[in-house]
């Protein structure tokens, strides 16, 4: 009975001892609960700083921050700002660290007690498990209202009751270039999103199929495409499990998938897009104009052609292009007759439409005899009247910057263009000879663009990713400028035009007869299975080179560049150059050069090139700049976005450049020097961009306030 009494006795003792202890500690160790606080509130800024870091990331990724995370920084800046408000009552109470007021000191220390409390719980509840965002899909693809032709219509409504047949799984639509299935097939889209057949419809141009060495990365595009329309994210999934990830994810999802301009076999299965009977909910439609590649290869089990409009049909488009002004009745006689030149091919009508309207009778009916009279072209799966109208609307281009800009974009890619990578290779072309600043130049290309997509030979283009922090799109932030693609048809027309004279853009797919490309002025070359370069390349008229899908163990030999001097552009992507070759000090006229994604040791002799005007080293494996490189002081843009490894910028290199209008460090160099480090070996502090008139467009990264300078920057925060 004692040991009982005794018991129990010890655990009052507790229950009330341990509460008196506590009180008499707020009295007597008020500073030990005060900096207690003060070290948990610094604690807790630290881990909102490093989840902002991974917010700010994801949302430059586009993702949505999931609302506990949102919630979790509320209340820390809450509990944040009520122990600066009770440090500020600390302060109004007490003298240094002395409270004379008991009161007062035994009411802080409680409160800071309290608060410190709430701020462990707070710490603890920081786990996200989920992460701090998640992919959100983007919304549905709405395409413009398309102009409703009878013969359109059938095709269309059969084409809507094979979806709508449950065992029909894979479409073909097919006919020549220019015919209008792009059209058709987003149309096709857009009523079966009307009719709610699908809970997505996803359209995915795969014009690259027509160049073997792009299959893998246009693999990865439509993998990426489809998973950004079902708001999944395969960023941290490793390439290898992509397709089966993605398979998985399609086997529950009603989905409408329609791959546009197929040229050669897509293993559907390698995608991870499900192409056999076991899922019935995932149709798909491939469009190309191949027929027997729909039928033999992809294995489509019905295909739809895609005929010319009816005459009445053409000419009630072409007049709705032109305007009421071809009913006229010195008009009308002559319209009609040049749209039947156009032989009921949309592509056609339109571009010829929007070349003539408002023009005179006159013009038309030179048109007219200019159209009749063209000699014959043959271009592969391109109508010999599709070429002729093309062919006249280049022709009558004003201006040779617009036709010069037509010409590199029908030979620079088969998918999107972005904008800043022509104004890139424009600035080196000097295309814009008389324009001096990189702004005035993308003012001057904007308008460009705007000419060749008013006159149809130019389309807007998609949205693309950077996979590997590709050209910074700071100049172009308009959605609407982000970058630029070709009807199919009109490329190949475009690349046409550009192999002849005097212009000879090529476009090689080996090394076989180098001889001939000697009178060239642009030569792209696939290096894919290029075992060798030659020796000495001479292109004495040469003024662009691009080499593509190059081997990192290709060896560009020293004496390579020696008969290029007129070279004005130059691309060199996924290379390793312990130093580069000796000769590209030949080339006293390159204005732009690119060396993306290279692994890349001594550099210094990118110091010799005078007139270099852009060097981009994007996504580049490089420790350190060259103190050479301030001897480019005509350089107007330098972009190192994604240089993870980049060190060492010496000091006074970036001041050296003194005409850098556009900086672009994303993800890249850090290792900023503090001010006042006299050390002649330190980095580049940010000071030095106060030398830099001109600079009016910069994306760094600053790892700590105290890096900046005292006086005020250049920019304006």
């Amino acid at each position: 009975m004692t040991e009982i009494i005794i018991a129990v006795a010890a655990k009052v003792s507790e229950y009330l001892v341990a509460p008196i202890r506590r009180q008499l500690s707020y009295l007597f160790c008020y500073r030990s609960y005060t900096d207690e606080l003060h070290n948990k509130v610094q604690k807790l800024g630290k881990a909102r700083d490093d989840v902002l870091v991974t917010v700010d990331e994801a949302t430059r990724r586009g993702d949505q921050i999931r609302p506990i995370v949102q919630e979790w920084l509320n209340r820390v800046d809450e509990i944040t700002g009520e122990a600066e408000e009770l440090k500020k009552d600390e302060n109004k109470s007490c003298f240094n660290g002395w409270c004379p007021n008991l009161k007062s000191r035994y009411l802080l220390s409680r409160e800071a007690d309290k608060k410190a409390q709430v701020i462990v719980e707070v710490q603890e509840n920081r786990n996200f498990p989920d992460g701090v965002s998640y992919r959100v899909p983007p919304r549905s693809v709405t395409f413009k209202e398309y102009e409703s032709f009878e013969s359109r219509a059938s095709t269309l409504n059969k084409i809507m009751d094979a979806l709508r047949d449950d065992n029909m799984k894979m479409i073909g639509v097919w006919g020549m270039g220019g015919v209008g299935k792009t059209t058709l097939v987003k149309q096709l889209a857009e009523q079966a999103k009307q009719e709610k057949l699908f809970t997505t419809e996803v359209y995915i141009q795969v014009s690259w199929t027509r160049e073997p060495e792009k299959i893998q990365q246009g693999i990865s595009d439509i993998q990426q495409n489809i998973a950004d329309m079902l708001g999944l994210d395969l960023k941290e999934v490793a390439k290898s499990a992509r397709a089966g990830k993605l398979m998985q994810r399609l086997k529950n999802e009603k989905i409408l998938i329609i791959l546009d301009d197929i040229w050669k076999e897509v293993n559907l299965e390698e995608v991870g897009i499900p192409s056999k009977d076991d899922h019935k909910d995932c149709k798909i439609v491939l469009a190309s104009r191949d027929e027997d590649l729909l039928r033999k290869d992809m294995c489509a089990q019905e295909c739809f052609p895609i005929q010319h409009l009816q005459e009445e049909e053409a000419w009630h488009l072409f007049k709705k292009t032109a305007g009421d002004s071809v009913e006229g009745d010195q008009l009308r006689p002559t319209a009609r007759e040049v749209v039947n030149e156009c032989q009921g091919l949309p592509i056609a009508i339109v571009t010829i439409a929007k070349a003539l309207k408002d023009e005179s009778v006159d013009v038309w009916k030179n048109a007219l005899g200019e159209l009749r009279s063209s000699a014959p072209t043959n271009i592969r799966g391109v109508e010999e009247k599709v070429y002729t109208c093309l062919e006249w609307s280049y022709n009558h281009l004003k201006g040779d910057e617009v036709k010069s800009l037509f010409l590199l974009c029908g030979w620079l890619s088969y998918g999107d263009i972005s904008m800043d990578s022509l104004l890139r290779y424009a600035m080196g072309l000097d295309f814009f000879y008389h324009i001096k600043s990189l702004e005035q130049a993308r003012y001057k290309l904007v308008t460009l663009v705007k000419t060749l997509k008013t006159s149809s030979l130019l389309l807007d283009g998609g949205v693309s990713r950077d996979n590997f922090f590709g050209p910074s799109r700071l100049l172009f932030m308009d959605a609407d400028n982000k970058s630029v693609r070709m009807h199919d048809v009109v490329r190949d027309v475009a690349r046409n035009i550009a192999s002849k004279d005097p212009h000879r853009f090529v476009v090689r797919e080996d090394d076989e007869e180098w001889s001939k490309t000697d009178g060239s002025k642009y030569i792209s070359l696939n290096c894919k299975d290029v075992p060798e370069l030659p020796h000495r390349l001479v292109c004495p008229k040469l003024q662009f080179l691009l080499l593509q899908n190059i081997s990192p163990t290709l060896n560009i030999p020293n004496t390579f560049f020696e008969g290029m001097n007129l070279l004005k552009v130059l691309v060199l992507s996924e290379m390793h150059f312990t130093t580069l070759p000796s000769t590209l000090h030949s080339l006293p006229n390159l204005r732009t050069l690119r060396l993306d994604r290279c692994k890349l040791g001594d550099i210094a002799l990118i110091g010799e090139l005078k007139k270099l005007q852009v060097l981009s080293m994007v996504g580049s494996d490089i420790r350190r700049l060259p103190s050479e490189m301030g001897q480019l002081t005509n350089l107007r843009l330098l972009d190192l976005n994604g240089c993870w490894q980049l060190q060492v910028i010496p000091r006074n290199i970036l001041s050296s450049l003194s005409r850098l209008e556009c900086l672009c460090m994303k993800q890249s160099f850090t290792q900023w020097a503090a001010e006042g480090v006299s050390d002649g070996e330190s980095n580049a502090c940010l000071s030095e961009l106060n030398h830099l008139r001109h600079l009016t467009t910069i994306e760094i990264e600053v790892p700590a306030v105290e890096l900046l300078p005292k006086e005020d920057m250049f920019f304006h925060l």
